[in-house]
């Protein structure tokens, strides 16, 4: 009986220190993520939405040039010929 018991304390320990080692990785992997998400998350503020910005308003200018020569073809084409 008493062998038996010697071999459970045993595994007892391996299992708390397989628990630690877990217990660390995890924790390490977490703090690994959590500091991956904060630079992807700079990354996006500093060069994904200014370039998002920059082209958008490009967009906008060109359709906006686009809008002024139709609404000129428009006018040429919509006045009542006599």
């Amino acid at each position: 009986m008493l062998g038996s018991d010697a071999g459970i304390g045993r595994s007892t320990k391996k299992d708390g220190e397989a628990t630690t080692r877990m217990n660390k990785t995890v924790g390490e992997t977490t703090e690994r993520m959590e500091k991956e998400a904060q630079e992807f998350i700079r990354y996006l503020n500093d060069e994904v939405v200014p370039a998002v910005r920059q082209h958008s308003t490009k967009a906008l200018r060109v359709a906006s040039q686009k809008l002024q020569e139709l609404a000129d073809y428009m006018e040429q084409y919509s006045k009542p010929t006599k």
